[in-house]
């Protein structure tokens, strides 16, 4: 299998493209800064992972800003520090400025040449609007959690994306789903065969970072440690011919 056997790309957003880890962290900074106790970098995203999943099980029509502000309110009763509504709403609305990756708008701009490319995210379309500039890309399609009133791991989320498609003029067997979240992405990819591509951005860390952990490595078709390594991938492939 190529690359160069695709038509259109879909993307996860914040993991793959946004840098979601650094945005979490500098965001929380000042509430971190109330701990008695200091925790570690992965303890704050495992935290954050695992109020961010449940809820949006329990409320998946909440815009995801508001969701966030409700995850802000969680981490500060389970580390005991005080916080206020302005505080947690503020961190919510933190998402838009969320820093890009440094190869994120390059490679999109070269991928754009040869794919049609489209938005999977579990973001409110708010947020999407202000990391849409980072990008510096005009996506084919954007869709997001608030689009569909769930998030994934969900499968209403991709039965949505697979729905569009032909409007697009693109089948499924000719989308390559490209995410660095096995929990969010990979495994409800493989679950509705739908080929995927990993972007392994945490390969030089340990855990999982801001996604919940998984026990299996995912089942993916292709597996790069950054969106620049997937860009000269497909360059040798029109290379070779």
């Amino acid at each position: 299998m190529r690359l160069t056997d695709f038509r259109a790309l879909t993307f996860d957003c914040y993991g793959t493209l946004i840098d979601w880890e650094r945005g979490i962290t500098t965001s929380l900074t000042p509430l971190i800064k109330r701990l008695e106790k200091p925790l570690t970098r992965d303890d704050v995203l495992e935290a954050h992972a695992r109020h961010e999943a449940g809820q949006q099980r329990y409320t998946p029509e909440m815009p995801y800003r508001e969701l966030l502000a409700v995850v802000f309110k969680r981490l500060a009763e389970e580390w005991g520090v005080p916080y206020t509504r302005d505080e947690a709403e503020a961190y919510g609305r933190s998402v838009g400025q969320w820093p890009a990756f440094p190869d994120s708008a390059s490679t999109l701009q070269y991928l754009k040449k040869y794919f049609k490319l489209i938005i999977l995210s579990n973001v409110d379309n708010e947020s999407f609007a202000s990391s849409r500039s980072m990008l510096q890309v005009d996506f084919d399609a954007v869709i997001t959690a608030e689009d569909v009133g769930s998030y994934k791991p969900s499968h209403r989320n991709f039965d949505y994306m697979l729905d569009i498609l032909p409007s697009l003029g693109v089948r499924k067997e000719e989308t390559l789903h490209i995410a660095d979240s096995i929990f969010h992405d990979h495994e409800p990819a493989a679950e509705l065969g739908i080929k995927s591509c990993w972007i392994y951005r945490r390969f030089e860390q340990r855990g999982f970072g801001a996604t919940m952990r998984t026990v299996n490595e995912p089942s993916v078709e292709f597996k790069f440690t950054s969106m620049a390594q997937l860009v000269k991938a497909h360059h040798e492939e029109l290379s070779r011919g």
